[in-house]
């Protein structure tokens, strides 16, 4: 699909980090272009992404209760990330100490937890990861550039090492104990696959066995997904709905995290997903939310009432890669 001219002139008036991303995903400017210099600056100043740089400096912030919650500073760290921040920008000097300092003894980052015992933890605030949380973590790292950390590499390895042959499962580590979601403990867990595959597509591993296999399991679960849904993840109505920022087990998501592998480009079930998200926009090629996150209702993409050009981005975007 081409993106109408109409719809890259309104991006391209809109907040810096919008016009940033246009430029570099959709018009494919290079970084040192003036006036993508130019917007990278402006963003880098914007109050907003200013505003997420201070919550990440008091990592890892409250008690990790949800991993769906959207004002979790994994979830900010990862957004910011995709926005194009790197380790050497102002601000990233406060954040990143802190998160590695939480290497686990397994390699995987830690965050700061407190599980119940009626779930199989110890009902105390506590360090620990789980494969929900610590993929996140790590690909906000790859994507800030320091994939070639030891650490970073350490827990790459530990989480690639624990994909079965359907995939990722649902696991943690040793200090939350008997601790999993609910569902059979046998299926492989969406969102832990997911978020696996997210981290690999920016490592060398991005066609490895065990990428391809996740692709496949997600791919399968979209052709099953009136009945299978395991971890009680589905793929139904609330899964269709466009939402941003990228943090959850949703539509937009799934297809930014497949549409990095150039293998699967032709494969049915991917075309059908994209042909979903297509149908999603409106006469003039813009993308209105359908869901929000109240965490994020200040941005742009935190209304349902007008087309959002940060939603518009990441969906064209997606197309694009496709």
């Amino acid at each position: 699909m081409d993106i109408p001219g109409a719809v890259i002139d309104w991006l391209l008036e809109g907040p810096a980090w919008v016009q940033y991303r246009t430029r570099l995903d959709l018009l494919g400017q290079g970084e040192v272009a003036p006036l993508v210099s130019a917007a990278r600056q402006a963003m880098l100043a914007d109050p907003q992404v200013q505003a997420l740089l201070v919550d990440l400096a008091q990592w890892p912030g409250g008690v990790l209760n949800s991993h769906k919650s959207a004002g979790l500073l994994i979830h900010k760290l990862t957004f910011l990330a995709d926005l194009g921040l790197r380790a050497s920008d102002p601000g990233m000097q406060q954040v990143l100490p802190r998160i590695l300092e939480h290497a686990s003894e397994q390699g995987p980052f830690q965050v700061l937890m407190n599980i119940s015992p009626a779930y199989g933890g110890s009902g105390q605030d506590q360090w620990a990861w789980a494969l929900c949380d610590a993929p996140v973590t790590l690909y906000g790292l790859l994507k800030l550039g320091l994939g070639d950390d030891p650490r970073v590499q350490k827990a790459l390895q530990y989480l690639l090492g624990l994909a079965r042959e359907d995939s990722w499962p649902c696991a943690v580590s040793p200090e939350l104990g008997r601790f999993r979601g609910p569902g059979r403990k046998d299926d492989p867990c969406p969102y832990a696959n997911l978020v696996m595959l997210k981290a690999l597509a920016q490592t060398s591993w991005r066609d490895s066995p065990a990428a391809r296999q996740g692709a496949e399991t997600a791919l399968a679960l979209w052709r099953a997904s009136q009945e299978r849904h395991p971890y009680l993840f589905h793929m139904g109505t609330d899964f269709r709905k466009l939402k941003a920022p990228l943090i959850w087990y949703d539509l937009l998501h799934v297809l930014s995290v497949l549409t990095r592998f150039p293998w699967l480009k032709g494969d049915a079930c991917l075309q059908e997903m994209l042909d979903l998200l297509a149908s999603r926009a409106d006469a003039q090629g813009c993308f209105t939310p359908a869901s929000i996150w109240k965490a994020w209702e200040n941005w742009d993409f935190g209304q349902k009432k007008a087309p959002s050009r940060g939603l518009t981005l990441m969906a064209w975007n997606v197309l694009r890669q496709a």
